[in-house]
């Protein structure tokens, strides 16, 4: 990477839950926020405005989701992907493994309602996907086809 910090693009339909990820990134010192966008359409338009060095993508966002956002960016200007999820269902379990097939590095959930006692949790989860994004290998993913 060519900053002396990885840069972190922040996607996710929620204005709050990308001020709350952006000062869990900023605050850590080892991460900067390149920008943010508010659903999988902006996100396209936002990697290849500012080049950021790992993406986090909210999964559920109106206009493109975040999987169908991950096949786009995986498929055709990959980056490293840290995926966002409020989900703990059953769909939301096949989210996860969705988007690890389309070639997430990682999945962290997100807090539970509103901003409560796991938020720390959550920060040193994100953090250590982000470490382990900034050393990822995408040469070495093997995206799986979008569905049809």
């Amino acid at each position: 990477m060519s900053y002396s910090r990885p840069r972190v693009l922040i996607v996710d339909d929620s204005a709050f839950m990308r001020r709350v990820t952006s000062q869990i990134i900023e605050s850590s010192g080892e991460f900067v926020v390149a920008g943010t966008a508010r659903n999988g359409v902006d996100a396209l338009k936002q990697i290849r405005e500012v080049h950021p060095d790992i993406v986090t993508l909210d999964v559920d966002m109106p206009e493109m989701d975040g999987l169908s956002a991950l096949g786009f960016i995986m498929g055709q200007m990959p980056v490293p992907v840290v995926m966002l999820s409020a989900g703990t269902t059953s769909s939301g379990q096949e989210a996860t493994l969705r988007a690890l097939e389309l070639g997430a590095v990682d999945f962290v959930h997100k807090p539970s309602g509103s901003i409560s006692l796991d938020l720390g949790a959550v920060a040193s989860r994100l953090l250590a996907a982000l470490r382990g994004a900034a050393t990822a290998n995408l040469a070495a993913v093997r995206v799986a086809p979008r569905d049809s």
